[in-house]
């Protein structure tokens, strides 16, 4: 009967483990999403100086011609994209490989941000996603013809196709894996 008891108590214990681990990992992206006001902020910590030296790097700004526009021009890419990988990576949603396209749109705008040779480094935007949205955008279509192939054929609910699409892995590098 002993046995018994510490098995129930340890079936209930283990489910519990698994909750604080998911309570830390939303609390810590909640304080993220908190923060971005903040974290877009940093910028004003950059001087207003052509040249930003620190004990890290020197910076040297050429088309912007100061580092405090460099870093301003940073931060307003990099938190939009900050907010979309967050909500990539927590999405439950059978679209959500959609997201790939503003959050590989932001990432070549901050690389863009950094090569101070271009002055308009926003202009050949869509030529660079091509590849991405080549592949995307008729696989998101693919995936939505079938689920309504699947509702003609059969008497589920669009919640339970979205179930059955959806691809769960059960760590975040698990998930991160899975794209690359």
């Amino acid at each position: 009967m002993d046995k018994l008891k510490q098995k129930l108590t340890e079936k209930k214990l283990k489910p519990l483990k698994t909750n604080k681990k998911g309570l830390f990992i939303g609390s810590l992206v909640a304080t993220i999403v908190a923060a971005t006001p903040f974290i877009f902020n940093l910028y004003q910590s950059v001087p207003d100086v052509k040249i930003w030296d620190t004990y890290f790097f020197t910076y040297k700004s050429g088309y912007y011609e100061s580092a405090n526009v460099m870093a301003w021009s940073l931060m307003s890419k990099f938190i939009p994209l900050l907010l979309i990988c967050i909500w990539f990576f927590t999405n439950r949603h059978w679209w959500y490989h959609a997201l790939l396209v503003p959050m590989s749109m932001y990432i070549y705008q901050i690389i863009e941000a950094f090569n101070d040779d271009i002055e308009f480094s926003e202009e050949k935007n869509v030529l660079f996603l091509l590849p991405v949205m080549a592949i995307i955008v008729p696989s998101i279509y693919l995936i939505r013809a079938k689920m309504f192939n699947k509702i003609n054929e059969a008497d589920k609910s669009m919640e339970e196709l979205e179930e059955e699409f959806m691809i769960k892995p059960k760590t975040f590098w698990g998930k991160v894996k899975q794209y690359f």
